[in-house]
């Protein structure tokens, strides 16, 4: 396991990144070459949770053009992640039919984050909430009285950020959890070079 996580940590591309699924088996990143990547952290006890019928919505409309979505849950936002990921993965998939591939439960921040969100909080960091948005509005005061200086750092903020990765690995942008679906599927559309 030692070895694993340092190679993992040292990983200069995504492709070299090792995860491991909902069912415990170890998925090298490598995979899904050649396929648009939105890969987020998500919770099953949040406000944001809806969000999976939307992202399921976006899977079954672009899979066959080369899209995935990678499914980390996370439990270090107000512990709205909670049970193992076999509770998690039946919750979901009975609740909002999800049907892309989900992962084990990780951390995203601090001493135990998982090296694949070390590595794409380094490519793109915090680019702040939207405070027109209710939510943006709420989240950005939270965590301000907490830390004043909470955007200055490239942390995950809470959960349902997501990262978009082209066909060649890159991570091309970040979205926080307010962030429009209609405005991501935008994206999606012009990396997938669909009209």
């Amino acid at each position: 396991m030692a070895l694993l996580s340092l190679t993992s940590i040292s990983a200069q591309d995504i492709y070299e990144h090792i995860v491991i699924n909902d069912k415990g088996e170890k998925v090298q990143l490598s995979d899904y070459k050649g396929q648009v990547m939105l890969i987020v952290n998500t919770a099953t006890h949040c406000g944001f949770t809806p969000q999976y019928k939307e992202l399921e919505a976006l899977y079954e409309k672009y899979m066959k053009k080369g899209f995935v979505i990678l499914d980390f849950p996370c439990n270090q936002f107000g512990e709205q992640a909670p049970g193992d990921i076999e509770e998690i993965h039946n919750f979901c998939t009975e609740k909002y039919s999800i049907s892309f591939p989900q992962f084990d439960k990780i951390e995203v921040n601090g001493d135990n984050e998982h090296p694949l969100y070390a590595f794409l909080k380094k490519q793109i960091g915090f680019g702040g909430f939207d405070l027109n948005d209710r939510l943006g509005k709420l989240l950005d005061e939270m965590l301000r009285k907490s830390d004043p200086e909470y955007d200055k750092n490239p942390d995950i903020k809470w959960n349902f950020t997501k990262f978009l990765v082209n066909r060649d690995g890159k991570v091309i942008k970040r979205y926080e959890p307010t962030t429009p679906i209609k405005e991501i599927e935008k994206d999606i559309r012009e990396v997938l070079k669909l009209k």
